[in-house]
Protein backbone atom coordinates (compact mmCIF):
# COMPACT_ATOMS: atom_id res chain seq x y z
CA UNK A 1 0.00 0.00 0.00
CA UNK A 2 1.24 3.48 -0.87
CA UNK A 3 0.16 6.78 0.68
CA UNK A 4 1.17 9.95 -1.15
CA UNK A 5 0.39 13.59 -0.48
CA UNK A 6 0.46 16.29 -3.15
CA UNK A 7 0.12 20.07 -2.89
CA UNK A 8 -2.14 21.46 -5.61
CA UNK A 9 -2.90 25.04 -6.64
CA UNK A 10 -6.03 26.29 -8.36
CA UNK A 11 -8.65 24.24 -6.52
CA UNK A 12 -11.35 26.39 -4.92
CA UNK A 13 -14.62 24.44 -4.64
CA UNK A 14 -16.38 21.10 -4.49
CA UNK A 15 -16.51 20.96 -8.30
CA UNK A 16 -12.69 21.11 -8.33
CA UNK A 17 -12.55 18.31 -5.77
CA UNK A 18 -14.86 16.15 -7.86
CA UNK A 19 -12.95 16.74 -11.09
CA UNK A 20 -9.56 15.99 -9.53
CA UNK A 21 -10.88 12.94 -7.67
CA UNK A 22 -12.39 11.54 -10.87
CA UNK A 23 -9.17 11.93 -12.86
CA UNK A 24 -6.99 10.44 -10.13
CA UNK A 25 -9.44 7.56 -9.67
CA UNK A 26 -8.85 6.62 -13.32
CA UNK A 27 -5.10 6.44 -12.64
CA UNK A 28 -5.45 4.53 -9.38
CA UNK A 29 -8.60 2.39 -9.45
CA UNK A 30 -9.67 1.43 -5.94
CA UNK A 31 -7.47 4.03 -4.28
CA UNK A 32 -8.77 6.24 -1.51
CA UNK A 33 -8.46 9.89 -2.54
CA UNK A 34 -8.92 12.70 -0.02
CA UNK A 35 -8.83 16.41 -0.79
CA UNK A 36 -8.54 19.26 1.70
CA UNK A 37 -9.12 22.63 0.06
CA UNK A 38 -6.62 25.26 1.13
CA UNK A 39 -8.24 28.49 2.28
CA UNK A 40 -5.25 30.75 1.63
CA UNK A 41 -2.85 28.49 -0.21
CA UNK A 42 -2.51 25.16 -1.94
CA UNK A 43 -4.92 22.30 -1.43
CA UNK A 44 -3.76 18.92 -0.18
CA UNK A 45 -4.54 15.76 -2.14
CA UNK A 46 -3.81 12.41 -0.51
CA UNK A 47 -3.84 9.19 -2.54
CA UNK A 48 -3.81 5.90 -0.66
CA UNK A 49 -3.56 3.08 -3.17
CA UNK A 50 -1.84 -0.13 -4.13
CA UNK A 51 0.83 1.46 -6.32
CA UNK A 52 2.46 4.89 -6.12
CA UNK A 53 1.74 7.51 -8.78
CA UNK A 54 4.51 9.53 -10.37
CA UNK A 55 4.41 13.33 -10.12
CA UNK A 56 4.13 13.39 -13.91
CA UNK A 57 1.01 11.21 -13.81
CA UNK A 58 -0.57 13.40 -11.14
CA UNK A 59 0.34 16.63 -12.98
CA UNK A 60 -1.25 15.31 -16.19
CA UNK A 61 -4.41 14.27 -14.32
CA UNK A 62 -4.63 17.71 -12.66
CA UNK A 63 -4.29 19.42 -16.03
CA UNK A 64 -6.97 17.20 -17.54
CA UNK A 65 -9.29 17.87 -14.58
CA UNK A 66 -9.25 21.60 -15.17
CA UNK A 67 -5.85 23.17 -15.34
CA UNK A 68 -4.88 22.67 -11.72
CA UNK A 69 -1.16 22.55 -10.98
CA UNK A 70 1.05 20.37 -8.82
CA UNK A 71 3.49 22.35 -6.72
CA UNK A 72 7.08 21.31 -7.44
CA UNK A 73 8.53 18.83 -4.97
CA UNK A 74 5.15 18.22 -3.34
CA UNK A 75 4.98 14.47 -3.84
CA UNK A 76 5.52 12.62 -0.63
Amino acid sequence: MSTQTFQVVGMTCSHCVGAVTAELSELAPGASIAVVLGSDGPSTVTVDGADPLTPEQVAAALDEAGGYALLPDSAG
